[in-house]
């Protein structure tokens, strides 16, 4: 099958899972077909049967801002045409599925029948659901592809919730590849962290208000004055340098480590002892998944479809959103010795349902 794809090509959460699930279709021999506006940072290195196309446009002077939708549109409309695109999945619902939609009823009237599936991420109905001018868009947009998913039950909710759309919605979870998330053997690593043995707490994020990343230094604040611990903090964005400013104020967070974007974050995630995200919302939290992969527990808030991934008790403890005083209190029962290799195992064990071989015959049977 011929399976285009469009997604943000950047390192947030809905980006990786489409370049991932493209890649794994590509290797059950499905010719997938990336468009978007940059080649997307997880296609890093030629596969077969994967193809990128570059969605380019002008920004004339007669517009204030590039029109980006039509762009899309016109090349979806190529794509589909010169590769025989029987399917379009796309992730994210602005603008990606009211580009779609327009692509889909231009082909239309050429006799060229296009299905779309749409999966809802979590921003894109979260935040945009609070803008009323969006509103209409997404919901015609929804209502005219042939499948909608979400990856959590949560954002199922708030789909319905927040838009004018009653059709069918179906919970398809993110995933994790095993083969990439797994504990590696990086003791040296550590040994240049920790040397003393310290407890290892890492986040990672984009740095946006909505991650309360302060909350995670004020978490490791109080926990560091009872036992030796170090913070590595993965990621960047517009909070960075308040967070920053905020450790230089701090005695125990001389200990605290910036380490900007990166890449290998399984090599940073095998070395740690506990992971930490006390989001105001996550749609899914995909972070806190891959860290379970690498056998890490997990502090969480109970927002969105973070008690769907992070069981509390089992994987790690969830919190309401600002309580820094539980999520410290947790933190530390987690990181005692006699409980920490429990919650390590529990964690690793209930990530193992998010196998990309389990999820990815569900979205093939979609197709």
């Amino acid at each position: 099958m011929n399976i285009g794809i469009v997604c943000y090509p950047t390192f947030g959460g809905s980006g990786v899972v489409a370049t991932e699930l493209g890649k794994a279709l590509a290797h059950k021999n499905h010719e997938v077909h990336f468009i978007t506006y940059n080649r997307p940072v997880r296609l890093d290195a030629f596969t077969e049967n994967t193809f990128y196309h570059e969605v380019s446009f002008n920004n004339y002077p007669l517009f204030k801002f590039a029109p980006y939708e039509i762009a899309l549109t016109s090349k979806i409309v190529d794509i589909v045409k010169a590769h025989d695109i029987s399917v379009l999945h796309v992730h994210y619902a602005i603008p990606h599925a009211a580009a779609a939609v327009t692509a889909k009823h231009i082909l239309a009237r050429e006799g060229i029948k296009l299905k779309i599936v749409t999966t809802l991420h979590g921003t894109d109905i979260t935040l945009v659901g609070k803008d009323k001018s969006y509103e209409p868009v997404v919901s015609y947009s929804l209502h005219e592809s042939d499948v909608v998913t979400s990856v959590s039950e949560s954002l199922k909710k708030d789909t319905y919730d927040n838009f004018s759309f009653d059709g069918p919605i179906e919970v398809i979870p993110n995933f994790i590849d095993f083969e990439r998330f797994n504990k590696q053997p990086k003791d040296h690593f550590k040994k240049v962290v920790a040397p003393n043995d310290e407890k290892i707490i890492v986040h990672t994020s984009n740095f946006r208000e909505v991650k309360r990343v302060p909350d995670v230094v004020e978490i490791y604040r109080t926990v560091a004055t009872q036992i030796p611990a170090k913070l590595i903090l993965i990621g960047d964005g517009p909070e960075r340098q308040k967070v920053e400013a905020m450790c230089r104020n701090c005695e125990v967070c001389k200990d605290v480590i910036f380490l900007g974007k990166q890449e290998a974050v399984e090599e940073i995630l095998s070395i740690a002892d506990l992971f930490v995200i006390p989001s105001e919302t996550e749609s899914f939290g995909l972070a806190a998944l891959e860290a379970m992969a690498c056998e890490v527990p997990v502090i969480s808030t109970n927002t969105g479809g973070l008690p769907e991934v992070n069981i509390d008790g089992l994987t790690g403890y969830t919190s309401n959103i600002g309580d820094v005083e539980k999520m410290a209190n947790d933190a530390l029962t987690i990181l005692k010795d006699e409980n920490l290799a429990q919650f390590k195992a529990q964690a690793k064990e209930h990530s193992l349902k998010y196998n990309l071989e389990n999820i990815l015959p569900l979205y093939q049977e979609l197709y």
